[in-house]
């Protein structure tokens, strides 16, 4: 896709959104983002949990440190078994159901190959005879679609698939040919915005400050984290083994009416989520910085939410955290963010490392 005049990375955004990064196995992601900061920061390296830490010394020595995360996973299934005929049966790894994603092709990510798929329910044409597909439809059961319900077919006997290095514990991702880019208007839409969009804005704050040359006054950590869709498990390691008080998440956040936030509107300041209560001072000047670049910042208290420094924060890792959004609509669905969201989440990342 060609370059657009708001300045967003098509290439760079489209290669993240393909990329496979399902929980506890995030290497291409992380190889990408290797590759974008190797010339841009002081220190990069991999640590005990597979984050990827980019240090950006800071400007004035003994000034305190600063962690900004974003996370490397996406939403993704694990084999829990193989059935004699070749089907895999399926567990979530993150909080979605198969209506999230869809019926249709999947990446099934053996050890020694990865082979295609397709997530299926079974036919619609069907009676009481064959239960899991009748309680679901709406004329009968009624019942949400479930793990329990679909199966991947995989064409394949169970000896082949062991010869793949496909067993339980295997990932089981989106295929690619499901996550090109689309636009909408004004609007971009893909499937795992969640976090790819928010890995796209540390990137270009990243290559911002290499630039401009505008460091922060302490040592700036940006971390890309792992398992952040099953619990925060790599944030809780980075901030555990990292210098710093201050965990700042850059995350998709969700535009619904409960919350008074719209994808038409500026970045998202969350003052709460399900997990912790985020530090007023941190928030407020998220949404100064913001409404001096001339934004709109949302400022919002999330329920059915959480995030990296959430997760630090209630565990007693982090002592301050703050929460930056790309307004998202459809999060853990199709997602779909405005042309000049990253733009704008970066914008603030700068002034706000910079000044804080």
């Amino acid at each position: 896709m060609a370059e657009l005049d708001d300045g967003l990375e098509r290439a760079l955004l489209q290669e993240l959104l393909s990329a496979y990064g399902p929980c506890g196995q995030e290497d291409e992601v992380r190889e990408i983002c290797r590759r974008e900061l190797q010339d841009l920061v002081d220190e990069l390296s991999t640590d005990a949990a597979g984050n990827l830490v980019a240090l950006i010394k800071g400007a004035k020595p003994g000034a305190a440190s600063t962690r900004i995360l974003a996370h490397l996973d996406e939403l993704s299934m694990l084999v829990k078994r193989i059935e004699p005929d070749g089907t895999l049966r399926l567990t979530p790894l993150g909080t979605m159901y198969p209506a999230n994603f869809g019926l249709g092709p999947v990446a099934i990510l053996g050890d020694d190959e990865t082979l295609c798929g397709v997530l299926a329910l079974g036919s619609e044409h069907t009676t009481q005879e064959t239960p899991h597909v009748w309680q679901t439809k709406p004329d009968q059961g009624d019942k949400a679609l479930d793990w329990p319900d679909v199966y991947v077919f995989t064409g394949l006997e169970p000896e082949q698939l062991g010869k793949a290095g496909i067993g339980p514990g295997t990932r089981v991702c989106v295929d690619r040919s499901k996550r090109e880019l689309i636009e909408i208007g004004d609007y971009l839409g893909c499937y795992f915005m969640d976090d790819r969009a928010a890995v796209l804005a540390l990137l270009r704050l990243a290559r911002r400050v290499h630039e401009t040359g505008r460091r922060p006054a302490g040592d700036l950590y940006l971390v890309f984290t792992t398992n952040e869709e099953v619990g925060g498990v790599g944030a809780a390691h980075a901030c555990r083994t990292l210098p710093g008080d201050l965990t700042l998440a850059v995350e998709v956040g969700p535009t619904e009416a409960e919350y008074g936030t719209t994808v038409t509107g500026g970045p998202i300041v969350a003052y709460s989520d399900a997990q912790c209560v985020y530090d007023k001072g941190v928030a407020d000047r998220l949404c100064e910085v913001a409404r001096n670049l001339g934004y709109s910042p949302q400022a919002a208290v999330l329920g059915a939410f959480e995030s990296d420094a959430s997760h630090t924060k209630a565990s007693g890792l982090s002592p301050r955290a703050g929460l930056l959004c790309l307004p998202t609509l459809s999060t853990h669905g199709y997602e779909v963010i405005s042309r000049t969201a990253i733009t704008e989440v970066t914008d603030v990342l700068v002034d706000f490392v910079v000044h804080f």
